[in-house]
């Protein structure tokens, strides 16, 4: 079964808030953020943040959240890349990361700019971000809280 990437669509909204309340690894504040960055790329165009969401099947999967960076002219950020856990290992995130990519290269995007913590939560996600080609190029040592480094990786396009 192959990976469908598609637009966010307003009846998504309850299938990608059920992924990231069963993640676990997500705080209720980072959800309500990650909902909020929903909300606002289904208010319209012009909000800054566009999500693209996965299936596989008729199930929705996984989506991934990015838009430009503030103050950059070509720079962008991947907020969230979220992939339920049922349908992990069969090649969403890649799709959803190659979808996001080909979508800024589009744009004219020069390079991609990730945000994550360093506890273990986020070792999947990190790896995958090594794996997709995204080299860290920062680390801050206790940014979130003592104990919780921020990691930046960031990729040219």
């Amino acid at each position: 079964m192959s990976v469908t990437v598609r637009t966010l669509a307003p009846g998504d909204r309850p299938a990608l808030k059920a992924l990231l309340m069963a993640e676990g690894a997500f705080r209720d504040d980072e959800v309500a953020v990650a909902l909020e960055l929903i909300d606002e790329a289904l208010a319209g165009a012009d909000s800054g943040y566009w999500v693209r969401v996965a299936e596989l099947g008729a199930e929705v999967a996984g989506y991934i959240c990015y838009g430009p960076t503030p103050m950059t002219e070509a720079t962008y950020d991947l907020y969230w890349l979220v992939v339920g856990a049922q349908f992990r290992r069969r090649g969403v995130a890649r799709a959803l990361a190659r979808a996001m990519e080909g979508d800024l290269s589009a744009r004219g995007g020069g390079s991609v700019r990730v945000e994550t913590s360093d506890t273990e939560g986020y070792g999947a996600a990190r790896r995958l971000y090594e794996a997709l080609g995204y080299p860290m190029a920062c680390r801050l040592a206790d940014f979130y809280r003592p104990g919780d480094d921020l990691i930046i990786y960031y990729k040219r396009l």
